[in-house]
């Protein structure tokens, strides 16, 4: 009997499989598989890579994701793939010249589809909904402008573009980074604007663009929705994201490796945390072997409605 598709997206630690990752990838069988630069050698390499991971698991059309906005967050670099700008370059174009920035943002969506689409990469942790704020500058580059109503339609038009294009959009960061002042990978942020403000900046996007394809949560305590838990953990904060923003798509965490969750308890327990709190899938990108080895038997599988949103995302591409 086949074994049910675990919640949990994995990294790996190099350009290829080990004979005892694929071993564990194949016994446990993970949802999907996120690449860094650690597994980037050569668009033949990362092909292969792609090929034996969704062999190991027995999908042929098993998520393989990564980050690859522009800018400084970008894992494929020339000279084998396009250096792309942030999405700032974008917001600032927008000021100048909208249909002219459109244009632009519609050639970046397109670029990503097809480089990403040709190495069998179909999930793109892209684009960032997240609200420029000046004096906050951990996210200042990767949001499109400080202005929602921008930010919402560049989002909107990118996601558009990128699912006629066959590649599957990750919107992030739920409900909205752009006001931390400390980075998650090391400390976890806290945003301690109110509700009514919030809702007016921050959160705004995310309400406007609907479109139910995958979405990823923050490591961010707002204040305004749950005092102890960031948004990751706090089943208040998922519950508004789906019952107040509106979303109803796939929804992973952000990498529950990451410093900001490290006080929450044991990478089991955070892990069961993160999905009794309301996301679809956990997503572990370190590629540590022990680290999985020892998470894999308490992931529980997708549940059916998991399941369901994720083939309700499938089917808008």
């Amino acid at each position: 009997m086949k074994t049910p598709v675990k919640a949990i997206i994995v990294g790996c630690q190099g350009p290829e499989l080990t004979p005892q990752e694929y071993a564990l990838f194949q016994k446990y069988n993970p949802l999907g598989l996120i690449l860094f630069r650690r597994n980037i050698q050569n668009p033949e390499q990362l092909k292969k890579l792609i090929v034996d991971f969704r062999k190991c698991v027995g999908r042929t059309n098993a998520p393989v994701l990564i980050d690859q906005e522009g800018g400084t967050v970008q894992r494929l670099k020339p000279p084998y793939w396009t250096k792309l700008p942030h999405a700032e370059e974008f917001g600032k174009l927008y000021l100048d010249d909208k249909k002219k920035a459109i244009r632009a943002v519609k050639k970046h969506a397109k670029t990503l589809a097809k480089e990403l689409l040709e190495l069998g990469i179909n999930c793109d942790c892209w684009p960032c909904l997240d609200v420029q704020h000046r004096d906050h500058n951990v996210m200042a580059h990767r949001c499109y402008s400080d202005s929602p109503e921008i930010v919402a339609e560049l989002a909107q038009i990118s996601i558009d573009t990128a699912l006629s294009a066959g590649l599957m959009p990750i919107v992030k960061h739920f409900p909205g980074y752009g006001r931390v002042i400390v980075d998650p990978h090391q400390k976890l942020p806290t945003v301690r604007a109110s509700l009514k403000t919030l809702e007016k900046t921050d959160f705004y996007p995310f309400r406007q663009v609907d479109t139910p394809v995958w979405g990823m949560t923050a490591h961010v305590i707002y204040t305004a929705l749950d005092r102890e838990k960031p948004a990751t953990l706090s089943k208040t904060a998922i519950d508004y994201i789906r019952n107040k923003i509106g979303f109803n798509g796939f929804l992973i965490c952000d990498d529950m490796t990451m410093g900001a969750l490290s006080s929450f308890g044991t990478p089991a327990e955070i892990a069961n945390k993160i999905l009794m709190a309301g996301c679809d899938s956990v997503l572990h990108c370190n590629g540590i072997f022990a680290d999985m080895e020892a998470l894999f038997p308490s992931i529980t599988k997708l549940s059916p409605l998991s399941q369901k949103r994720l083939k309700a995302a499938e089917s808008l591409i």
